[in-house]
């Protein structure tokens, strides 16, 4: 598995079809659920799908997506940051979520502008957005904490949802 990076309390890196079993709680926590929707991901072989199809493709074809966040010196899987290409989207946006028993803690908010730098610095991406739910009050704070500004509210070309839209350049 390839490392990203790390910071003081953790590792960003790469997600293998072995971490089937945490993308699976990741997915149904209730977080997850209330804020990004639910994927119906309901068994490891669903999980294992959902990797495939989405941050390993992402690899291959963007060469950044969405990584594991583990706790550095126990390994334990903890949550996801990345950056993401989205059709809908003119730029590419980073994007967290971690598991309940991992929130309040800091963690967020160390691998978000961890991952911010990196998407400067080494995938020399000159913009970075972000979006999120309008009630959701603690991604709207990380966003603004990490350097984002709101921009405009945009309808989620899925299912035309309110989003609200963050972005700034990443110089």
């Amino acid at each position: 598995m390839t490392l990203i990076l790390e910071t003081e309390r953790l590792h960003l890196r790469e997600f293998s079809l072995e971490d089937a079993g945490f993308m699976l709680e990741l997915l149904n926590s209730p977080g997850w659920l209330e804020f990004i929707g639910d994927r119906h991901v309901e068994t490891e072989e669903d999980a294992r799908w959902y990797l495939r199809t989405g941050p390993l493709q992402s690899y291959e074809v963007y060469g950044f997506g969405m990584w594991l966040v583990e706790l550095k010196n126990e390994q334990t899987p903890i949550g996801i940051c990345g950056i993401l290409k989205r059709n809908t989207l003119e730029h590419p946006d980073i994007g967290f979520a971690f598991l309940p028993a991992f929130t309040g803690k800091g963690y967020a908010f160390e691998i978000a502008s961890a991952t911010l730098a990196f998407a400067k610095n080494t995938l020399h991406l000159p913009t970075i957005l972000a979006i999120t739910v309008p009630h959701n009050q603690a991604s709207i704070s990380l966003l603004e904490k990490i350097g984002l500004e709101y921009q405009q509210t945009i309808n989620n070309a899925d299912n035309g949802e309110k989003l609200l839209l963050y972005g700034t350049a990443a110089t």
